[in-house]
């Protein structure tokens, strides 16, 4: 049985969940965010909860349950908080500026990095070595943040490179003299 699975999403004031045509709607301060709905699942709205169940014994539903649980619990959680992740870029010469709906990043190499910002998220950047991404959606907040990371990893010798705030990065000696 899955532990996350059995706990039922509660429905905070100010929020609307509803079940149409194959897929999730909720209904917030912050935006409306859906998601389709598994056949292996079942997905009832009562009582100021969203309770997920599996459909039926089979192995395939229950191990869907926690992760639509999990889903559905990111639904509820970004249209009434939403979702942000910060960036800390560290380097000589490294630094990033939004412009217009365009992040430039400097990250050594010969030309300027330029990144469209997705439709959905907002990104700041309040000074030149730190980027916080927001929205109300998890995956695309983290997917976006993770593209501009892969553009140049933190490096263990001299830590140089975009990292997550808190990220440690495990130091290496380097040679001995």
């Amino acid at each position: 049985m899955s532990r996350i699975g059995k706990r039922s999403v509660a429905i905070p004031s100010g929020v609307t969940a509803t079940i149409e045509n194959g897929s999730l709607i909720v209904n917030g301060p912050k935006g409306t965010l859906s998601m389709s709905t598994s056949d292996l699942i079942t997905y009832t709205i009562e009582d100021g909860e969203i309770s997920v169940k599996p459909a039926n014994n089979s192995k395939p539903a229950r191990s869907h349950w926690g992760m639509q649980r999990t889903l559905v619990s990111n639904l509820v959680e970004g249209v009434t908080d939403g979702f942000s992740k910060v960036l800390e870029i560290a380097g000589v010469g490294y630094r990033a500026n939004m412009q217009g709906k365009t992040l430039k990043l400097q990250l050594g190499f010969s030309h300027d990095v330029d990144l469209d910002v997705p439709e959905g998220i907002e990104v700041k950047t309040p000074d030149q070595t730190t980027v916080e991404i927001s929205g109300i959606d998890k995956q695309k907040v983290g997917q976006f943040a993770a593209e501009i990371r892969e553009w140049r990893k933190p490096e263990p010798y001299k830590g140089k490179g975009v990292k997550y705030r808190g990220e440690y990065i495990f130091r290496k000696e380097g040679k001995k003299k």
